[in-house]
């Protein structure tokens, strides 16, 4: 079972930079530098645009979103890189459960097919760099047995369908796992939500009200390492610490 402790008990065999976010009302992406030096030079960033602009120009290494405003480090992102909408895929551990990803958790996120399979492919792609397996479990609004109940359930079932037909032909392995996510975490370690805004709630579920651990979400369609972090987590260690393996790796 691949957890948290495999995915970030690393060895730090050569210092990186990593850049934090921080918010004017918090002290908390601080105290989160101090305890990861060992990781090398941690820099705290004021400004949203300055740290996406460290990060693209190779200033830093990686960067972690900390408490700053979503809004603001989102729309910097998107200017700078050159794109027009971002995926981001949530490392997740469950209470007496192994890691696995969630996505989409961006609200604006999966919303058509296309989205899906592409959210879907980089995801399984990361899952597998972290140690995984990257089964996707494709997510609908309903067992399929719910047809005909509610057109909006229908139409998510039908785009599930499609979706793991779409991964099937590039070689993804994928299953439709219903509405089911209680199951699918047993032999998925990649969960696909119908929507951006379920996966957001599924995340928000978990981690808040549940006690599931969020190390943080990376952004799948970037050639830099940027996590995505929630503004109401106390310690950013985790997240630095995840910052930091993927961007060990890339610059391997």
């Amino acid at each position: 079972m691949l957890t948290s402790d495999l995915i970030l008990g690393l060895e730090v065999d050569r210092p990186l930079r990593i850049g934090i976010g921080r918010s004017h009302e918090s002290a908390k992406s601080e105290y989160s530098a101090i305890a990861s030096a060992r990781f090398g030079k941690i820099s705290v960033y004021n400004d949203p645009e300055k740290l996406c602009e460290d990060l693209r120009d190779g200033i830093i290494d990686a960067a972690v979103r900390g408490d700053m405003s979503s809004n603001e480090v989102m729309a910097s992102l998107k200017e700078l890189f050159g794109i027009n909408s971002l995926q981001r895929a949530a490392v997740m551990e469950p209470q007496h459960g192994g890691v696995f990803l969630l996505a989409p958790v961006g609200i604006d996120e999966g919303r058509t097919v296309e989205e899906k399979v592409e959210i879907a492919i980089n995801a399984s792609r990361l899952m597998v760099s972290l140690g995984g397996i990257g089964r996707v479990g494709v997510m609908s609004g309903g067992r399929e047995s719910d047809r005909g109940r509610d057109r909006n359930v229908d139409i998510s079932i039908d785009e599930a369908l499609e979706t793991c037909a779409r991964l099937h032909d590039i070689g993804i392995d994928a299953e439709h796992v219903q509405i089911t996510i209680e199951s699918a975490i047993k032999d998925h370690d990649v969960i696909l939500a119908p929507d951006g805004i379920i996966g957001n709630v599924i995340f928000r579920t978990l981690h808040f009200l549940g006690g599931a651990k969020a190390l943080g979400a990376p952004v799948l369609n970037l050639d830099k390492v940027f996590i995505d972090t929630s503004r109401a987590k106390e310690d950013y260690t985790d997240s630095i610490a995840l910052a930091y393996r993927l961007a060990r790796k890339a610059i391997r």
